[in-house]
């Protein structure tokens, strides 16, 4: 019942089995996740389909960019870090994704601008 659980399984499951693209659901926090995934270079390409996201999926010769996922926060048990408690993920080798009050970014960009949230995810 928890759709960005969800949507990163379904990405880490396609990276497993060696998929091109996977299927995700559409909402508009799904969207800025996949989008924010692209834009660190995890997945090559991010569309809109008929009610739906296709993410397309990256790989660098045969292996795939994208190592794990970890949902931290989840909706029984919601987790928040101030800015100066935020997870450094392999010591800086990942990211970690933290939905703030300014928006969905990744822990060194709310770093840089001093703000805390609640952490989503930890991707390397």
């Amino acid at each position: 019942m928890d759709p960005v659980a969800d949507a990163l399984i379904r990405i880490k499951n396609g990276y497993s089995v060696g998929k091109v693209s996977v299927q995700l659901r559409f909402s508009k926090l799904i969207w800025k996740l996949v989008k924010l995934l692209q834009e660190e270079g995890y997945l090559s390409d991010v569309e809109q389909k008929d009610g739906g996201i296709v993410a397309t999926l990256k790989y660098d010769a045969r292996t795939p960019v994208l190592t794990d996922i970890k949902r931290v926060s989840r909706p029984s048990l919601r987790i928040y870090k101030g800015v100066k408690d935020l997870p450094r993920v392999l010591n800086g080798l990942g990211i970690a994704i933290v939905s703030t009050p300014k928006g969905l970014m990744t822990d060194k960009q709310a770093r840089k601008q001093k703000v805390g949230g609640e952490v989503l995810a930890l991707v390397w």
